[in-house]
Formats: structure tokens, sequence, C-alpha cells
């Protein structure tokens, strides 16, 4: 495991960015050290990871300058969208709220999920969840709380999952700030709590690379949109802003092909994603050995309990285990393992899943309240 980062045991970690907010609407101490405010925005900005953004510091005017101050958090394990939204909205990582991976298989139905579009997933979305959410337990105690996020998005299984208890409010035009704030601004007035989520930096990074002139843009619009709401924020709320995972560029010479290495093959179900493949088999020690003796020292290949043991997922619960793939692989370096099944992945550039320090680490900023 040289050069991976596990889910830190220590608090600094996206679980605890909701119960530390809640512990200050509670007139308690949270692990994260926050600011204390009456009200909370926190700030999604998916794809914003620590090291693209240290690394591309010369191009970053407003939040680069700050990393001094900023919290370094780990995401979850696997470090991808899905997992890391219901991991802050749970307060929880994935081996208790139950979203393991970008695609994983339902054990009810031998299907592969993917858990970001709810594409073969289960329509019982909540006979589904295992966990509750933090909106949620801040509903019972009387604090309300709201989702500014894509309006698309506003019945999907993910915002089911990760986003229950929240009064959603679409956004038509993202990335606007003169549609966004007014949103935001509406939200406060009856909530203490208001997630706000920004998705193109990472649509960026995808399509066209980490440090490509398009994701250097989209980084400028970004920081311009987080400066117009900390500059339209009332007086006691404070701004969370943060990342779900961070992004390595993958060259297309270093996508390997399932289908094209017979030593690859064998698996019952594929899920995952290129930098973090789940596999399920009845043969797990066979298949592992066999993708080990293929990938050699582009990859870890570990068995799901060892993985469990070692803390990828944090405490896994007995429903949540069979989610997880029979055999794990994880990436190094700038390395990918696609499949023809799943076209698509050949066309990424910057890719995530991994537990390198570039797709781990994610900042956490914090900005009033006045």
């Amino acid at each position: 495991m040289s050069g991976f980062v596990l889910p830190r045991r220590d608090g600094d970690t996206l679980a605890e960015i909701l119960p530390s907010v809640t512990a200050q609407l509670c007139g308690r101490t949270g692990r994260l050290t926050l600011p204390e405010a009456d009200r909370y925005v926190v700030f999604m900005v998916d794809g914003l990871g620590w090291w693209a953004l240290a690394a591309h510091a010369a191009d970053s005017t407003f939040l680069a300058p700050r990393l001094a101050e900023a919290i370094k958090l780990t995401c979850a394990v696997p470090s991808t969208t899905a997992t890391s939204l219901t991991t802050l909205g749970c307060g929880l990582l994935p081996g208790s709220h139950g979203i393991v991976g970008y695609s994983f298989r339902d054990p009810d139905r031998q299907k592969i999920l993917n858990a970001l579009t709810w594409e073969d997933g289960p329509t019982d979305v909540a006979g589904f969840r295992c966990a509750p959410t933090v909106y949620e337990t801040l509903q019972g105690v009387g604090l309300l709380s709201s989702c500014v996020s894509l309006a698309r998005f506003a019945s999907s299984g993910l915002q089911q999952t990760a986003f229950a208890g929240t009064r959603f409010i679409g956004v038509e035009q993202e990335s606007d700030p003169a549609t966004i704030i007014p949103l935001v601004r509406e939200a406060l007035v009856d909530s203490s709590v208001v997630y706000l989520y920004e998705r193109l930096l990472d649509h960026d990074g995808h399509a066209h690379g980490v440090g490509s002139w398009q994701w250097l843009d989209r980084l400028g619009h970004v920081e311009d949109l987080v400066q117009s709401v900390v500059d339209s924020l009332p007086d006691d709320t404070a701004l969370l802003v943060t990342g779900d995972h961070g992004m390595v560029n993958v060259p297309r010479h270093r996508q390997i092909v399932i289908e094209e290495h017979p030593g690859l093959l064998g698996a019952d179900l594929v899920g995952g994603e290129p930098r973090f493949r789940q596999l399920y088999t009845d043969r797990p020690e066979a298949l592992a050995d066999a993708w080990r003796g293929e990938l050699g020292e582009r990859a870890e290949v570990w068995l799901r309990d060892d993985a469990i043991d070692a803390g990828w997922f944090g405490p896994v619960t007995d429903r949540v285990r069979p989610r997880i793939g029979d055999v794990l692989v994880a990436m190094r370096d700038d390395w990918a393992v696609n499949t023809t099944a799943r076209p698509k992945e050949f066309g990424l550039v910057g890719q995530h899943g991994s537990l390198t320090p570039e797709e781990m680490y994610v900042p956490l900023f914090t900005f009033g309240p006045r």
C-alpha cells in the first residue's frame, strides 16, 4: 500500500463535515474546527482535489492562496462522487452507508447498479438505503436543511439516498451566480444548513484533463462563483467549500482493456470504474492471483475481507459487505483498466476512484460569518 492514502481515523474526513456542523448548531464541539455561525452553506465542488489546486496555484486567484489555512481532508474509498456525496450526507464512511462505489453489485438482484445515474438500481430506494442522513437527524431536532442542485437530479436514487431530509431547490442554469445566489438566499430563509453543488470542474477534468485550458478556465469560473457566494452571505452565515475527490490524467496508452487480456477475464460481474475495479466471483483467490499476475506493479489487487480489515471502507456492516467486490483493483500512478462493456470509459482523460494522494485529498475552506 506504499503511496496510497486511506480515510483518516482522526476525524479529518468528508464524513465529519456535517456532524461537526450539527455540533456547532447544537452548542457542542465537533471533530472539525469550524467557525461558529447560526447557519451554514456547504458548497461541494465536484472534482476539487487538494493536489490539483496546489499544482495549479499560479492559475488560482481565490482558493489556492488560502490552501495554507484550509483543512486537508480525505474523501472516502473509492474516491468517486456517489460514494463521497453519501459520505458527506450521512456523516459515515461507505461501509456503513452502503454506496460503495460508482457502480457495484446489488446482492438482492445480482445486478451492477450505477449509483450516480441509478441505472439498474432498485426502485425501492428507501429499502436499499442503509443509514439516515445528517439532514434527517437535524430535522429531528427542528433544524431544516435545503439542497440547491441541478434540477434534473431532483428524484434520482442518489438524491434520495444522500440528501433525504432536505428541501430540494432545482438549478436550471448551473454555474451562473445570478441564478444560484438568489436560490441560496431563498434557502437560508428557513434552513440552518444549505447544501450547494457545482459539477462542471469535474466534467471538464474528465473531458479534457486536469491542467488543460478548459479545466483552468472552469476553475476560474468556480472561484468567481465561490467569491460571489461569500460576498452575498448574511452576516450570521458561514460558508464551507470542499471537494468530493481529486483526479489524475490517464494517457490512452495507459488504458488496459480487460477483454484484450485473457488473464483479466473470468469475473461474473465487473463493477467500479477504470481506476478502481470491483470484481464479483465465487473464486476470489484465483481471480485475484490472475489479476496480480497480469497487472504487476501497476495495481494493488486485494481480496474484500483484507481490504475491509485494512480500513478501506471504515466499519462495514453485514448488509453492506456483499455489495463490495470480492476482488478490488486499485490502480497506481496513471494506469486504468477499461472494459469494452462500457465504451464511454475510453473517452475519459481525467479519472479518479483509486487511493493515490492526488485522488484522496480534498480541501475544506471556511469563510465567515462576518
